[in-house]
């Protein structure tokens, strides 16, 4: 498959043009060759995934944290100096996709985390967060331990004042800690995000709600693994997904 057709393919699956604005460029952010066969996914596009990539002779990467964010600094130098010499030594295509990978309902982020958590998704409260239901009542404990088991990680938790038994989640992949305040009033009993902020405990105590980060890279790594799967079974490219290991 060509470079640029790839790069039309995902944007059509994944509504890369709807209008919601985002902080890096999606698609093709750096051209290599210009047949693709062999395809690495990763969720951040470090130095060690860089690597990995070229010992596997990889075409291209695909990311969901790539390059170029608003408001850094444009200079090439130092570690981006030699990230971008990688690439470009060995003439990879990198590609990124980042909210279009939380928001998609089909092969996202939060799509992902409904399927392995055993949610019934009911709706959104914005774009990026989802709402929905258990297909019962469960103790709060045995959730955690779900998430820890299926995410490999063991999240942060805060519950003071909640009920033990939970059944309304809404949940919203990587630093979705800053709507926290939005969703309250929708009688949830859990909110589950990637990362925390400090107001976050005292609003969760204050409202009697279960505050759950399970960590930034663990709850975005769904979305590359679905989308790797979806190039392998519909377009015969071959796919393997990197997980690079990151504690946030």
């Amino acid at each position: 498959m060509k470079n640029k057709e790839l790069e039309i393919i995902i944007n059509n699956k994944l509504n890369t043009n709807l209008s919601i604005q985002d902080y890096i460029p999606n698609g093709l952010q750096i051209e290599g060759k210009k047949y693709i066969k062999n395809i690495i996914m990763g969720v951040s596009a470090c130095q060690k995934l860089l690597d990995i990539s070229v010992k596997y002779k990889a075409d291209a990467i695909i990311v969901h944290h790539g390059y170029f964010w608003n408001n850094e600094s444009p200079v090439i130098k130092g570690f981006k100096k030699k990230r971008i010499f990688t690439i470009l030594k060995h003439n990879i295509n990198l590609y990124s996709w980042h909210l279009p990978l939380d928001y998609n309902q089909d092969i996202g982020n939060n799509i992902y985390l409904a399927n392995i958590l055993d949610i019934n998704i009911q709706g959104k409260i914005n774009p990026f967060i989802f709402y929905g239901y258990l297909k019962k009542k469960i103790d709060i404990k045995k959730f955690l331990i779900k998430i820890q088991n299926k995410l490999n990680r063991i999240p942060l938790h805060f519950g003071e004042n909640a009920p033990q038994k939970i059944y309304k989640i809404a949940w919203c992949s990587g630093a979705g800690q800053k709507f926290f305040e939005k969703v309250i009033k929708y009688n949830i009993d859990v909110f589950l995000t990637g990362e925390v902020s400090e107001m976050n405990i005292h609003i969760a105590c204050e409202n009697k709600i279960h505050f759950i980060s399970a960590g930034h890279h663990a709850t975005e790594k769904g979305g590359v693994i679905m989308l790797g799967k979806w190039l392998q079974n519909k377009f015969k490219l071959k796919t393997k997904f990197i997980n690079i290991y990151n504690p946030v």
